[in-house]
């Protein structure tokens, strides 16, 4: 497994950025002219693109699994993936420039087919905005223990930080916009065959259970390919690392 670090300069957000890249390097694919299946996977709030690599053994798990996917970690620092609306685009940086650098630089294809997205709290939410927003574009997309109902937790005063201005406005405002998820499922028609696969867990302690309960509900009646996943586990390291195992094994990769 080679693991790569990307530092180049970002035309979205002005500054320099990187991305952490895990990459099968047995001498089979090295012989192979084929592409990669790449994972976009993200991180939550407070943690980096080097947060999967230094407390999961995500690597080991590919090794183990025998895959032919990239695994593409950036950076969205406290943005929740989305265009600040005082700061910087990291929806538009996320969803247009980070797979356009990632495959420039490294053997990924360009399929959609062959690009999924996935993360843990905040990242879960981009992983499945980016499918939603991006069905064309994103085949498969897994949450894990995501904020998936963010007009619920913007509207809470338990729940307010001083992020949330920065992000969506003063006021806030996240209800029935594309940052909202649950309105993004009203949008279109999710039953039909081209339609992207979504994988939702989180355990039954985390603070966030009542948001997946609601945007599990709501998938069901859109018509959502979903596979949905609960049981014992908290809002932490322990429970994501056995989880993402579980994400790899059941992504829809082509053989």
């Amino acid at each position: 497994m080679a693991l790569i670090r990307c530092q180049f300069e970002s035309d979205v957000l002005g500054m320099t950025s990187s991305l952490l890249v895990a990459l099968p390097d047995s001498a089979k694919y090295r012989r192979s002219r084929r592409k990669y299946a790449c994972l976009f996977l993200l991180h939550g709030l407070g943690d980096d693109e080097s947060i999967w690599q230094r407390r999961t053994s995500i690597e080991r798990y590919l090794d183990e699994l025998d895959l032919r996917l990239a695994v593409v970690m950036p950076c969205g620092h406290r943005s929740f993936y989305s265009d600040m609306k005082s700061g910087l685009k990291y929806w538009t940086y996320l969803s247009r420039e980070v797979p356009a650098v990632a495959r420039h630089f490294l053997p990924i294809s360009e399929k959609r087919e062959d690009a999924f997205a996935a993360g843990n709290s905040m990242g879960g939410y981009g992983a499945f905005k980016l499918a939603l927003r991006c069905p064309d574009r994103f085949a498969a997309a897994a949450s894990l223990s995501g904020a998936l109902d963010m007009a619920h937790r913007v509207e809470d005063p338990k729940n307010s930080i001083a992020d949330f201005s920065l992000i969506y406005g003063d006021p806030v405002r996240v209800r029935n916009t594309d940052d909202d998820l649950l309105a993004l499922l009203a949008k279109r028609r999710w039953s039909t065959p081209a339609a992207p696969q979504f994988y939702q867990c989180c355990g039954v302690s985390d603070f966030l259970y009542q948001d997946n309960l609601r945007f599990r509900d709501a998938a069901k009646k859109c018509g959502l390919k979903l596979t949905y996943e609960e049981g014992p586990g908290d809002h932490d390291w322990g429970y994501w690392d056995q989880q993402i195992k579980r994400v790899l094994k059941w992504l829809p990769l082509k053989k």
